[in-house]
């Protein structure tokens, strides 16, 4: 789980925390509405930014991937929301970011 702050236009700042499984819903879901800027025709044209893939892994090696899914998951935030504002204030990209009744009760670990 990743714990993410984020940062309204008006000012407010929420913590939300999100599974990378989460991350990668959002990402299919973004090239599946935005498939020219999602590259699909012209991978030249593309403008979503690139996710890592899911990773099969071993229970022991969990630490370890989330860790080095960090700067990626932290980059691909922060490129999604410098597109133009009908990708980064679509209804999938807000309703990503904002708080869900999961974030008020956080994970224990």
């Amino acid at each position: 789980v990743y714990i993410i702050k984020v940062s309204w236009s008006n000012g407010s700042t929420e913590v939300i925390y999100r599974r990378y499984s989460k991350f990668f819903d959002l990402q299919m879901q973004m090239l599946d509405k935005f498939p020219m800027e999602g590259g699909q025709k012209d991978p030249k044209q593309r403008i979503i930014p690139f996710l890592p893939g899911k990773i099969l892994f071993r229970r022991s090696h969990i630490r370890d991937v989330a860790v080095k899914r960090l700067i990626p998951i932290d980059e691909y935030c922060k490129a999604l929301i410098q597109l133009p504002p009908y990708i980064s204030q679509c209804e999938e990209v807000l309703q990503f970011f904002e708080t869900r009744p999961d974030d008020l009760t956080p994970p224990k670990e």
